[in-house]
């Protein structure tokens, strides 16, 4: 029986290093395959006119290069594009590329299908986890959008928790990183978290990457109620671990803050944040909640979420209200897969 083939997709430098000295191959071939799959696009063998004839051959005998398309896209008003990719096994993820200022634009992937994290406030949380994306699942995310459009920044904001998929992500991350694959410095490229400690430090020693930790509360009471890993890692050892996480120069770790009516807006609810986060390289991006069917907690008016900003400023606390993309469209993380599960069903 013939042996599956490699997605070399999947591969970083040094396993593309591996595999080509198993096949009798110099190192330096690795930077030129990595180079054809990712500065050119190109994932056919014949194409690789660089590479002789015979290992074009033997890479077409044992190896593929995947390439995505997506099934469907939205696009907003204000630019923002939503994709839905499936998987080889049928299951679904979402993609959404983000306009900023000055021509620039922000792609956020998904480093699950589904999750586990059960946080009340989310979409995804409602399909629960199917299992973890492959490297080349998370890369290709990448690599699809790029065919079209200009990438200045990835977040891993998307489905799914990313330090449950702890060791498929660094690879993903080292193929972002390498000079002879997508060339991104460390600082375009930020994994947000809902704050799995442990993970947080072993993420620390493997990869430098830029930290966001999805914060949402500025008590354990709430927190737990909102997010239930909070009763796992309360907020004391989140914050210490934050403390202790390594940021290189003038970097800050962003507390992510979805601001919800009634329940974590209130200027009390600042007071504390300012408290919690006191000695903490900080910034804090306010995310006014995206309303949406599948939940009963609202947005706050305008007056409370300025209000709430405004204190934190005050009290020289960095706070960035986030501005909402794609509200014309499924642009809450889940959206546009239950929606269209909800139409195939």
């Amino acid at each position: 029986m013939d042996e599956p083939k490699i997605d070399l997709r999947g591969l970083t430098s040094a396993d593309l290093i591996g595999f080509l000295g198993g096949l009798g191959k110099e190192r330096f071939r690795s930077k030129q395959l990595m180079s054809w799959m990712y500065k050119k696009n190109v994932s056919d063998f014949e194409q690789m006119t660089d590479l002789s004839k015979d290992l074009r051959a033997q890479l077409e005998q044992r190896a593929y290069i995947s390439q995505w398309q997506p099934e469907a896209e939205e696009v907003s008003s204000d630019g923002t594009r939503k994709y839905l990719f499936r998987l080889d096994d049928g299951a679904t993820i979402e993609t959404v590329l983000i306009p900023m200022e000055s021509g620039r634009s922000t792609l956020c992937i998904s480093s699950q299908v589904g999750c586990a994290m059960g946080c009340v406030f989310c979409v995804t949380g409602t399909f629960g986890l199917k299992r973890n994306l492959t490297t080349a699942e998370i890369v290709n995310q990448v690599c699809a959008v790029r065919q079209e459009h200009h990438i200045s920044n990835i977040v891993v904001m998307g489905m799914g928790e990313p330090l449950q998929n702890l060791d498929n992500m660094v690879a993903a991350l080292d193929i972002f990183y390498d000079a002879a694959g997508m060339d991104y410095s460390s600082r375009k490229i930020t994994l947000s978290t809902c704050g799995l400690v442990p993970q947080m430090r072993e993420l620390a020693q493997r990869v430098n990457v830029n930290l966001a930790v999805s914060l949402n509360a500025s008590n354990d009471e709430v927190r737990s109620r909102l997010m239930p890993v909070n009763k796992r890692y309360p907020l004391s050892e989140l914050i210490q671990a934050c403390r202790e996480f390594p940021l290189l120069g003038k970097r800050r770790i962003t507390f992510e803050y979805i601001l919800i009516q009634g329940v974590n807006d209130s200027i009390e609810d600042a007071r504390r944040l300012v408290k919690l986060l006191h000695g903490v390289k900080a910034k804090v991006n306010l995310i006014p909640f995206n309303e949406h069917e599948s939940s009963c907690y609202k947005c706050p008016d305008e007056q409370s979420i300025n209000a709430f900003q405004s204190y934190l400023l005050q009290r020289n606390l960095v706070a960035i209200r986030r501005a909402s993309k794609g509200q014309d469209i499924s642009a809450a993380c889940g959206q546009l897969k239950g929606k269209l599960e909800r139409k195939n069903g």
